[in-house]
């Protein structure tokens, strides 16, 4: 009976994984998310740093409140983005460190 339950959790596990990875797949959305690893941004300021137009940028800020993996908080007109998962993070400065090294090889 125990193998069912540990299945069923590395299904769900699973799931969870592969919606992440899709949320990673995508140039943009992974541009977007690695600046928010690092901090809170707003719409205007995922903008200016990514240089990722509207309404690309409002595509892609939609896929990832839909892949449910940003929190947002709106102070007056302004939308802030933050990542919700801490693993994501992590996950994003262990690509960033595998594959954006601080001298070109």
């Amino acid at each position: 009976m125990s193998d069912g339950l540990e299945i069923d959790v590395m299904r769900d596990s699973a799931e969870t994984v592969v919606t992440i990875l899709k949320s990673l797949a995508n140039t943009d959305r992974l541009l977007i998310l690695c600046h928010l690893s690092q901090q809170e941004l707003n719409v205007s300021q995922i903008e200016e740093i990514t240089q990722i137009r509207q309404p690309t940028l409002s595509q892609q800020l939609m896929m990832l409140r839909k892949s449910d993996v940003v929190n947002t908080r709106r102070d007056g007109k302004q939308i802030y983005y933050t990542i919700k998962d801490p693993k994501l993070v992590e996950v994003l400065s262990t690509l960033y460190r595998l594959y954006c090294p601080a001298t070109p090889l």
